[in-house]
């Protein structure tokens, strides 16, 4: 049977060994994990699929130091948590983007953690695969919480009885994301996971969008474009020749241009370029 390779994915999350489950030690894995392992689908655009498998996301995390979506981010995180003794359950989920529906659309795969033996009355969101959102995992509790620029809200979901809805910042990528209370199996999602990475219609397909959480805010790389948000302030930054998009990518990212044959540079800096030009030419 195929394991997580613990003692290497805890040196790429630059973790220095393994800890007994406690409150503490979930939030400096979430965190070390939002930090150096970026959200990303450079697959889809290169056309190339990618499995369900968190063994198989876990080793494209831990060999090539390169990231996923959500479901091979929280799907590969599960698995560590789960070998490092956490109660992890899946749950099916839907982000909400401006004026879609709010509905479990399982475009989105949730994690709770649960049975913490210091807190054992408390179950925790944690969720390592929501790009410019959480850095550390919240109280399934009703409250608003702030975690360095940002600012979240957490209520009982309207759409599924017993669920939760997670409000992100009103600066975020999305409004929000509502998930399912019944566990769930990485095979509810595959359905999904095709057209997300296959479909013109999908958002991953249509635009690169490459993001990374930290402490003091996030970086954002959409096609051509870098925002950074850091603490109050907020830049941005247009790249204009591919050596400087793979240098940021490689720089702020952790992703090497190594990785891939001069053919997909060549590939990825021509559809970023097309859909800068095509962001621009709806503006005008």
């Amino acid at each position: 049977m195929r394991a997580i390779d613990v003692p290497g994915f805890l040196r790429r999350l630059a973790v220095p060994g393994a800890e007994e489950p406690s409150v503490a030690a979930l939030t400096r894995l979430h965190e070390a994990f939002v930090e150096r392992v970026p959200y990303e689908a450079l697959e889809i655009q290169l056309g190339r699929r990618t499995t369900l498998d968190p063994f198989d996301s876990a080793d494209r995390i831990i060999g090539q130091r390169r990231g996923g979506y959500c479901y091979h981010l929280n799907g590969a995180f599960a698995g560590l948590l789960r070998a490092l003794g956490y109660r992890v359950t899946l749950h099916r989920a839907g982000v909400q983007n401006l004026g879609a529906p709010a509905e479990i659309s399982r475009n989105h795969l949730a994690l709770t953690v649960s049975g913490l033996p210091d807190d054992p009355g408390t179950t925790w969101l944690v969720d390592v695969g929501l790009g410019d959102a959480l850095f550390s995992p919240l109280p399934l509790r009703t409250g608003r919480y702030a975690q360095g620029p940002f600012t979240f809200g957490l209520r009982p979901s309207a759409i599924a009885p017993g669920g939760w809805h997670f409000d992100h910042d009103p600066r975020g990528s999305f409004l929000g994301m509502d998930f399912d209370p019944a566990p769930a199996t990485m095979s509810d999602f595959a359905s999904r996971h095709e057209y997300l990475s296959t479909d013109p219609a999908s958002g991953f397909v249509r635009v690169c969008v490459v993001q990374r959480r930290h402490a003091g805010g996030c970086d954002s790389l959409r096609a051509r474009t870098l925002t950074r948000v850091d603490g109050t302030r907020s830049s941005t930054r247009v790249f204009t020749t591919v050596d400087e998009w793979f240098d940021a990518l490689d720089e702020v990212f952790g992703i090497s241009s190594a990785l891939f044959t001069p053919a997909e540079r060549d590939r990825l800096w021509h559809q970023v370029t097309e859909q800068h030009e095509a962001h621009l030419s709806r503006r005008s």
